[in-house]
């Protein structure tokens, strides 16, 4: 029978070296914050976890009360919502969100959606706020970071 951390060192030396590309050029920024709103429980964890590796803070909300009260609370740096729905009430919803906590405009919101949109597309709406369908976690990462450093895109 193994041991707890003998059985740790079994899954490490398991794990492949590399994973997922490195940060794009910056280090991580744990003073930066996201509020992740999603309904489904096991999806916001996942997200989570993915986003604490590069050094978010974050803060969760599993609707539209909850995330308004929360980003009142812990100020975020950008919203992400991924809700169920209509793509047209997801994108209300998520302007509800930071209107109702009185963020300004410069906090962006990243909405997920299915439809209207092609796997890998992102969209600028208006106001800071980005719909996008992301092919992979990456792809996802590329963009909070774009969006959270301000970085133009590249021509």
């Amino acid at each position: 029978m193994l041991q707890s951390g003998a059985l740790w060192t079994v899954i490490h030396l398991r794990k492949p070296k590399r994973t997922r590309e490195p940060l794009m050029n910056r280090e991580a920024d744990i003073s930066l914050a996201i509020l992740v709103v999603e309904d489904v429980a096991e999806t916001r964890d996942g997200i989570e976890k993915l986003l604490k590796v590069d050094g978010y803070r974050i803060a969760l909300a599993r609707d539209e009360l909850d995330a308004i009260e929360s980003a009142q609370r812990k100020h975020p740096d950008l919203i992400l919502v991924s809700l169920a729905g209509l793509s047209s009430d997801v994108i209300v919803t998520a302007r509800r969100i930071r209107e109702g906590a009185e963020l300004k405009e410069d906090v962006p919101v990243v909405i997920f959606c299915i439809e209207g949109i092609g796997e890998g597309e992102e969209v600028a709406i208006g106001q800071n706020v980005h719909v996008t369908r992301p092919d992979n976690f990456n792809q996802l990462r590329r963009l909070l970071t774009r969006l959270l450093h301000k970085v133009p895109i590249a021509a």
